[in-house]
């Protein structure tokens, strides 16, 4: 059996939480390829080495005297060795760095350095080879990755090595200037890895044991989800639940290779099991709930609406002509609703309905600004009777007005549109009803 196991910057921040990453990976002989992210904080009030990097390089492009902060970097992962009883000195590569920041690098050269040395120390630590990202990992010059190039150089460079740690977040483009994914993209580096080698399982452990069924910040101590699919978790990020790198879903799900988020801090908890599929009966009706405030609906009314052949093109076209992308689109017989984000849409509003008005001649068009999108997503929805129902009387018993409601012919979640001052509101009154009243 073989996994690849990535750990988060938090989990790496100091010497006492390399000992526990250590013995994670030593618990288990399939633990064999590693992705670490760089040094996170240590305490609250504490800086990530990601973002001094951006400091130090910033200073320098500026002319500006980077040697103290550069010490002030280096000492956090000298403090690490230390920490470790490690006999590995990095003088030798923080003088390249210094020379690459003055040559001028590039940024994402200056953030990938908190994930190489981390890979340096930690491959010394665990005794496993080191291997550089910039080797393994290709990006084309437009910056996306080039897949298939780095599937055969990592399947290539991986096979003949039994253990071996790959630092996260980084890559190169084919003449060698380094490239970085966007934050967080250590992620997709572990699930690009645990492609090439067919990896059985991809453990991605942090400091949280799994996703949650609701945001901690508006639920208190919310429940674990025990197990999540891959359609599910979409539908989830999309509406802003975090934890996993969206693009790092993608590679795996392609190879039917399970993700488990776990937690460096609690291993002896199971975390969340994210599958292609499952016959596993999900713990509550409802998977999880999430949502974001920033919302906008232009409400289009014309009578034989239904009728008019094109008219949904014709309203869509008028917003494709303005750079705008809809999120939803609900409708009734004479009514057609768009949802798009508030921010993208203000500035370009009046042209959007001279717009319309020139495209379908509508008789009302209304908008209301201010809107919270709410989606509760459970594959156990399909088969559970009164779902909606039980979704609609949580809120009128909450005192929270629906504006809006979606759901796809899929069954696997409901889009709720509430006013943003009800969003909290609303997202505890349906937790209550799916979630603590089954407990």
């Amino acid at each position: 059996m073989k996994k690849v196991v990535k750990f988060g910057g938090s989990s790496l921040a100091s010497a006492e939480q390399f000992k526990k990453v250590a013995a994670i990976i030593k618990a288990e002989e399939s633990r064999r390829y590693v992705v670490p992210s760089a040094p996170g904080k240590r305490f609250a009030d504490d800086t990530k080495v990601t973002d001094m990097l951006y400091q130090c390089y910033d200073l320098a492009e500026k002319g500006g005297d980077i040697k103290p902060l550069l010490d002030k970097i280096e000492s956090r992962y000298h403090e690490i060795i230390l920490g470790l009883g490690l006999k590995l000195n990095l003088d030798g590569e923080f003088k390249v760095i210094a020379e690459q920041f003055a040559a001028g690098a590039g940024r994402d050269y200056a953030a990938s350095r908190g994930e190489y040395l981390n890979g340096i120390v930690l491959a010394n630590y665990l005794g496993f080879e080191f291997v550089d990202a910039a080797e393994v990992i290709f990006f084309h010059a437009n910056g996306t990755l080039n897949v298939d190039k780095t599937d055969k150089m990592l399947h290539e460079c991986l096979k003949s090595r039994e253990y071996a740690v790959i630092p996260g977040f980084y890559g190169s483009l084919d003449d060698g200037t380094i490239r970085t994914f966007s934050r967080g993209g250590s992620d997709v580096t572990g699930s690009l890895v645990a492609r090439a080698i067919h990896a059985d399982m991809y453990e991605n452990w942090t400091d949280v044991s799994g996703f949650l069924v609701a945001d901690p910040r508006i639920i208190s101590n919310p429940e674990v989800i025990e197990s999540i699919t891959y359609r599910e978790l979409r539908e989830l990020s999309y509406m802003g639940a975090g934890v996993l790198h969206e693009e790092a879903i993608f590679p795996v799900r392609k190879e039917g290779i399970p993700i488990n988020i776990r937690n460096t801090n609690a291993p002896e908890e199971k975390g969340t099991l994210i599958v292609e599929s499952t016959c596993r009966k999900p713990r509550f009706t409802i998977t999880g709930i999430a949502g974001r405030k920033g919302f906008a609906a232009i409400n289009v009314d014309k009578d034989m609406m239904n009728s008019e052949i094109g008219f949904g093109r014709k309203v869509l076209s008028v917003f494709e002509e303005n750079g705008l992308s809809f999120e939803h689109m609900p409708s009734g017989i004479d009514t057609m609703t768009i949802v798009v984000q508030q921010a993208e849409f203000v500035e370009k509003e009046q042209q959007v309905i001279a717009g319309i008005h020139r495209a379908v001649q509508p008789d009302i068009i209304e908008m209301e600004s201010d809107l919270a999108l709410i989606a509760v997503v459970g594959r156990g929805m399909k088969a559970t009777r009164g779902t909606v129902g039980r979704i609609f009387s949580a809120l009128a018993h909450a005192r929270v007005n629906v504006k809006m409601i979606d759901q796809g012919s899929s069954e696997l979640n409901v889009i709720v549109g509430v006013k943003s001052c009800d969003f909290e509101t609303a997202i505890r009154a349906i937790y209550d009803i799916f979630v603590t009243s089954q407990l």
